[in-house]
């Protein structure tokens, strides 16, 4: 999902500083969803430790920025170098936006599993889910679109 509505997306093949290629991103979600999906499926004393694992990565991309993560080094080193240049290019914050809201779901689910809410646990991963498979199938980044929509409003106000 690419986001246009910020100053530093830009379409071509020159990269702007600190843009990034808007398909590691999305191969992360993709990565992120077959995580979550078997934090779901499989039982408590495996689904926490694996979303605790989960929630470690979403806070390194929220901090450090999406780039520095493991799945941005797995995109730039196996992935990149077989496709075609990228045509456009993304600004930085929105998808690192995202990382912050996906680690909130995570920890809520953390939160929720040790205090015996399994229901709530499996709630907060699967709305997690939602957004990491509309960014995986449909290069639709939730988490961008409302860092856009808080920008907006904070403009507004």
């Amino acid at each position: 999902m690419t986001t246009t509505a910020t100053p530093r997306a830009t379409t071509g093949t020159e990269r702007p500083a600190g843009a990034i290629d808007p398909r590691g991103p999305q191969l992360a979600a993709a990565l992120t969803a077959v995580v979550l999906v078997a934090v779901l499926l499989l039982p408590t004393s495996y689904a926490v430790p694996l979303l605790a694992a989960q929630a470690v990565l979403f806070a390194v991309g929220a901090v450090r920025g999406v780039h520095a993560t493991p799945h941005a080094w797995l995109f730039r080193t196996l992935v990149r170098p077989r496709l075609a240049p990228p045509t456009e290019w993304e600004a930085p914050e929105p998808p690192r936006f995202a990382q912050a809201v996906g680690l909130a779901f995570a920890l809520v689910g953390l939160v929720a599993f040790a205090a015996g809410a399994t229901v709530v646990a499996q709630v907060a991963v699967g709305f997690a889910l939602v957004a990491a498979l509309l960014n995986a199938v449909f290069a639709f980044c939730l988490g961008c679109e409302v860092y856009l929509l808080v920008r907006r409003f904070i403009a507004t106000v």
